[in-house]
């Protein structure tokens, strides 16, 4: 059986179109993402996995909701903001947010190969979310951050006896095809009004 990062829908792969980003297929590799963590144990990426779960869960309930209005992140913002209760939008801001992070620590994992991995995530942590969390988030995040394995544990883990070499260059894939994504959504998002990731 192939290992896990082989099978699982990459961002790389997710069609943008002059509508926007393609609402399905980038759920589907939101979703690859979480599962992917879940590879490293019960819990190692808990404060990143349910949020994650839960804005994926809220995006994805908007998108079944009105299917025919929702087939890209765009529409689907764009016909939601008619309404005077929106709940796919916020969620939307705060799962891009959340893969801005880990689109950023890995990204710094993969540049800097003398950090452990604490500091990458520690690192984007500081970019990224810091700044939207009370004092109270932030100390459970540092204590949650210093409990990530270690570089060599999470390739070992990740590529499941596959080869590392392979793992590092289609995370590379993926992460360009993230970053990507994460820059398109942003931008579409405070430039609309919608929220500011």
């Amino acid at each position: 059986m192939a290992p896990y990062f082989e099978t699982v829908k990459s961002f790389a792969d997710v069609p943008i179109s002059e509508h926007g980003i393609d609402t399905q297929s980038f759920l589907e590799a939101s979703y690859g993402l979480v599962q992917m963590f879940d590879l490293l144990g019960s819990g190692v990426f808990g404060f990143v996995q349910s949020d994650i779960r839960s804005n994926i869960a809220g995006v994805r309930n908007r998108f079944e909701a009105a299917r025919e209005v929702s087939g890209t992140l765009e529409l689907l913002v764009r016909d939601e903001s008619k309404e005077h209760h929106k709940h796919g939008t916020p969620c939307l801001v705060r799962l891009t947010r959340g893969l801005a992070f880990t689109c950023l620590a890995l990204q710094n994992m993969q540049s800097d190969a003398s950090s452990e991995l604490h500091v990458c995530f520690k690192r984007s942590y500081d970019t990224v979310l810091k700044h939207h969390h009370t004092f109270l988030i932030r100390s459970v995040v540092s204590v949650a951050i210093r409990a990530v394995p270690r570089r060599n544990d999470f390739y070992a883990r990740i590529a499941q006896g596959g080869s590392i070499e392979k793992l590092d260059a289609e995370l590379a894939k993926w992460l360009v095809g993230l970053d990507v994504l994460v820059k398109h959504i942003s931008a579409f998002l405070e430039s609309g009004g919608h929220g500011r990731v």
